[in-house]
């Protein structure tokens, strides 16, 4: 099953909904804790063989004695610089107190380039070295020896641009360079055995044999927790798009939110498929609010809701008073003109000259006597049907069929005026014939509607599991109509899609005085270019937005009801299709995957403030720490832990003496060991690809953080370590690249 898709789960059964949620989950604040307090005491009290002990680690830099039994300084290495205008002067913040304020935040340069343990920064290193002297109380130059941690396979350059600035800018005596991951091995009595250090940039497997590296045979995985903060920064911006915007949310607070509620898991494709089933979700799924501006509700009393409603009923009352005042008063005035153009009529009747005739008609703008005669009649029925809406004094008078003796008249014995009145008597006749041939089709059509009907209940009768068949075949089709319409008109709200420009083009050849046809369109010889300006695309979507949707609306209610009607048929005589399987309830929120995904078991508000800023983590819980073990899903090309680790054990090692040495001792250090069920988890699919003969031994660090620091101190403190330290005056006389090699640093390259 492919990892970005989302399992598809089926409920046949009504998932009530749950308690109200109660428990919500903040972002963190801004991580600052003040200022690191200086201390000279211990400086005053160490000799010239005291080391300082720097654990210089890509997400937390820590400093301190040698004798120290934890480091008396942890911040990240970030530096911020900047002038500031109002008190004149050049202000610096180191570490976590670039969180002061949010200019320093602004301005904060990280000592590691992006991504990698690599320092590329060397003026923001230079200011956090400057800071950890300071704070150990060292002023002028530093006349104590330095044991610093780099990582596995460090470059060259960094460590050599590293030693000019601690021999030539700050005088150290002796400096000394260890990998991280070995100083925790070491501290937690390691001999031989698999180191795994899983820390914030990269995950790195080195074996150990008799206390010595074999860095030949060591590997890197990139992916750390550094990693994990991208990919679940990009998982919640996909899964709620607009809501963690820039500044919002900060890689810190996205660090924070990883620790706490990401986990390893045990069986990830089984729990994948389960995470977002509906039972249990409530404990499964963590809300995460963030800082929102609810909309003002104005509170009102139980009496001044009362009030209100009287008025709202006294008003309506008022309304429909005046409405019936004034359809009555529509009424007198229609009966009054009535009465009229009826006295006009009597007077036409009256008259003896055509003269005259014609002068009363022009008065009231009539062509012909016939028009008058019509314009009574209308007028007459609208009264009635006035009168018994409002009244209901009136009987509906039986509608006489029209007549047309004109029509029977030969054009030869009519006058000029009575052959324009045949003409419209024509007209008139034609559409009565219209409505009246419709009206008989209809009748026609409910005549053959009913006798499919007759057909199809004789072959359900005849053949139900066929008649099934072909009615969830006829369901089908409608559904793919309805996402195909529903595709479409997404798509025209697009600019760029094809839809779009068409229908522009369309349009543009529609409003053109020389419209072309579809032969010489394809041929491109006649494109005037519209939709190609953002003014275009404004005048289509007033088009859009003034245009009528009667027929989209029609077609649209059209698919609902064959759908409802297909479903109707299928409940009644197909025993497996139920209630949870119609449409309607697929949209129900309660059996909807998608919601389970975005919002959890609970209901959503749109327009709750509160509600709209809220992000759920559920398979992003154990989605992002899986990454090291599959690192596919997050588009790593590499290999996983566990076949890293397979191929060092049974590819490369495979004649090496103490294979199955390494075995037993496993040794799991770096942040990343700090997640809920990753020893377990190492250990179980190691298991699983190891021969069944080989032993097995998996464990983790005291302190997984802090343990490479209290390795390099107890190391520092040893007399073993003194031999590898590089002396100022070795420096001067070998260079910058010379390294002393030991059982805990690098190899030179």
């Amino acid at each position: 099953m492919p990892h970005h898709v989302l399992p598809v789960i089926t409920r046949s059964e009504v998932n009530a909904p749950k308690e109200p949620l109660t428990k919500l989950y903040n972002i963190s604040d801004p991580p600052y804790h003040g200022q690191l307090p200086s201390n000279t005491s211990a400086y005053r009290k160490s000799d010239a063989n005291t080391a300082i002990v720097i654990d210089n680690g890509s997400s937390t830099v820590r400093a301190g004695w040698q004798s120290d039994a934890a480091p008396r300084l942890q911040f990240p290495p970030l530096m911020a610089r900047y002038m500031d205008r109002k008190l004149n002067r050049k202000l610096q913040f180191i570490g976590s107190e670039i969180f002061f304020d949010g200019t320093a935040r602004g301005q904060a340069k990280n000592v590691y380039e992006p991504g990698s343990n690599i320092v590329n920064n060397w003026d923001a290193q230079e200011g956090i070295l400057d800071y950890i002297f300071i704070k150990l109380g060292i002023e002028d130059s530093v006349d104590r020896p330095i044991v610093m941690t780099e990582p596995l396979a460090n470059v060259g350059y960094a460590r050599k641009v590293m030693s000019e600035i601690f021999y030539e800018l700050y005088n150290v005596p002796s400096v000394a360079y260890g990998v991280d991951s070995l100083f925790s091995y070491r501290y937690n009595r390691g001999t031989t055995g698999l180191v795994v250090s899983s820390a914030n940039t990269s995950t790195h497997l080195i074996p150990v044999v008799d206390k010595q590296p074999l860095i030949n045979q060591a590997t890197r995985l990139d992916w750390g927790r550094s990693q994990c903060v991208d990919f679940l920064m990009r998982l919640l911006k996909t899964k709620y798009p607009g809501l963690l915007t820039s500044g919002k949310v900060t890689e810190t607070q996205i660090e924070d939110l990883i620790k706490s509620h990401c986990y390893v898991a045990q069986d990830y494709e089984n729990d994948m498929v389960k995470l977002l089933d509906w039972t249990g979700l409530e404990d499964r799924d963590r809300v995460v609010q963030l800082p929102f501006q609810e909309k003002e509700v104005v509170v009102k009393t139980e009496e001044e809701i009362r009030r209100a409603e009287e008025k709202r009923r006294e008003g309506g009352r008022r309304l429909q008073e005046q409405a019936a005042k004034m359809r009555l008063e529509k009424l007198v005035q229609k009966e009054q003109e009535l009465e009229y153009y009826k006295d006009l009529q009597r007077r036409i009747s009256e008259a003896t000259t055509k003269k005259a005739i014609k002068s009363l008609l022009d008065e009231d703008e009539f062509k012909d006597e016939a028009q008058l005669d019509r314009k009574i009649k209308e007028m007459e029925k609208s009264i009635r049907k006035q009168r018994n809406k409002d009244v209901g004094d009136l009987e509906e008078e039986p509608e006489e069929p029209p007549t047309y003796p004109l029509l029977e008249i030969p054009d030869e014995d009519l006058d000029e005026d009575g052959i324009r009145a045949k003409k419209a008597q024509r007209l008139l006749k034609s559409n009565h014939d219209a409505r009246a041939r419709a009206k008989a089709e209809k009748e026609a059509e409910k005549a053959r509607q009913a006798e499919l009907q007759r057909i199809d209940d004789e072959r359900r009768e005849a053949d139900l599991d066929g008649w099934v068949e072909e009615r969830r075949g006829a369901r089908l089709a409608v559904l793919q109509k309805i996402k195909d319409r529903e595709r479409l008109k997404a798509e025209l709200t697009n600019r760029k899609s094809q839809a779009s420009q068409m229908r522009m083009k369309h349009i543009a050849n529609l409003a053109s005085d020389t419209p072309t046809s579809k032969k010489r369109r394809r041929g491109g010889t006649d494109d005037d270019g519209f939709g190609a300006d953002d003014a275009d695309w404004m005048i289509y979507r007033e088009i859009q937005a003034g245009k009528n949707d009667d027929d989209e609306d029609d077609e649209e209610e059209d698919f609902s009801a064959q759908l409802k009607g297909i479903e109707a048929q299928l409940l009644e005589h197909d025993p497996n299709f139920t209630e949870q399987s119609t449409q309607e309830a697929q949209k129900d929120w309660t059996k909807s995957l998608v919601h389970a995904f975005l919002r959890g078991p609970w209901p959503f508000d749109g327009e709750s403030a509160k509600e709209s800023s809220q992000f759920h983590l559920n398979v992003e819980r154990i989605r992002v720490p899986e990454v090291v073990f599959q690192p596919s899903i997050a588009g790593v090309d590499q290999a996983g832990l566990v076949e890293i680790a397979e191929d060092i054990i049974t590819q490369r090692l495979t004649s090496h003496p103490s294979r199955n040495d390494i075995l037993k001792d496993v040794f799991v250090t770096g942040g990343y060991a700090l997640f809920q069920g990753f020893e377990e988890r190492l250990r179980t699919e190691l298991r699983a690809v190891l021969p069944a003969d080989f032993q097995l031994g998996v464990r983790t660090a005291k302190d997984p953080v802090l343990d490479a620091w209290r390795g390099a101190a107890a190391w520092a403190s040893s007399g073993e370590s003194r031999a590898t330290f590089v002396t100022k005056e070795e420096y001067l006389e070998k260079g910058s690249d010379y390294i002393r090699e030991h059982n805990l640093g690098n190899v030179f390259t």
